[in-house]
């Protein structure tokens, strides 16, 4: 019985001594980790701010205003970044407007054909898209990218709409051009009736193309289409 008493109090002993290493292992190691976890502090980047600026129109009379926002190193959060791309997307809409305007004068106004309309269209969606890619804000978040992405398309459908309702304007005033043209091949030449609608035809198509935008989905099928009945019918 003493024999066994002893080999247990042996044994009870070295179970302890092993559960004294263990906790001792342990304390170690939460040290360890503590102490890794401050060098890793200390050594990453400081989220340090960066100013950056915008300028925004506020209108043809109004003198330039700016503001300027602080925004985390790397790119600004995506609300911000996207009510900086809407400011600068405001401010081309608006210097591109006056272009438009001037253009919208000649065809509604003066009831003037502009020649190359679509070639001056193209430049002016042109021009804008770069001055838009110019001063947008810089990011390299992926969801940022995909506000600039949406915010050049929107930018593009704004100026292209306008456009294409004076394209459709000058399609009736080359319309018009057409049957004037035609009523006189009819009467002052020797050309038959067939072939005076075969060249006001052509001439509608020849300017109606050269009014298209590049990169657009303007036609004029159906005004060709009216133009022809009612060359037919006089």
């Amino acid at each position: 019985l003493y024999c066994i008493q002893r080999r247990s109090s042996n044994q009870s002993s070295s179970l302890q001594r092993h559960l004294n290493q263990y906790r001792n292992m342990a304390r170690l190691l939460s040290l360890t980790c503590l102490s890794v976890a401050a060098v890793l502090a200390a050594a990453a980047p400081s989220t340090s701010r960066v100013p950056f600026a915008v300028s925004v129109r506020g209108g043809s009379d109004a003198t330039p205003a700016s503001f300027v926002a602080s925004i985390p190193s790397g790119g600004a959060s995506s609300g911000d970044y996207a009510s900086q791309l809407e400011s600068v997307k405001a401010s081309v809409l608006q210097t591109a407007s006056a272009s438009i305007e001037e253009l919208k004068d000649q065809i509604v106004t003066q009831q003037a054909i502009v020649e190359d309309f679509g070639s001056k269209a193209e430049v002016l969606c042109n021009k804008a898209l770069e001055d838009f890619a110019q001063r947008a804000p810089e990011s390299d978040d992926a969801s940022n990218q995909k506000e600039y992405d949406a915010c050049l398309e929107a930018l593009e459908q704004a100026l292209d709409t306008p456009l294409q309702v004076l394209y459709l304007q000058q399609l009736a005033l080359l319309r018009q051009q057409a049957l004037q043209q035609f009523r006189s091949a009819t009467k002052t030449s020797g050309s038959s009736e067939y072939e005076a609608m075969l060249q006001a035809d052509a001439s509608f198509v020849r300017n109606a193309q050269a009014s298209i935008r590049d990169g657009s989905d303007w036609e004029f099928s159906q005004e060709r289409s009216y133009l022809q009945t009612v060359m037919n019918q006089m």
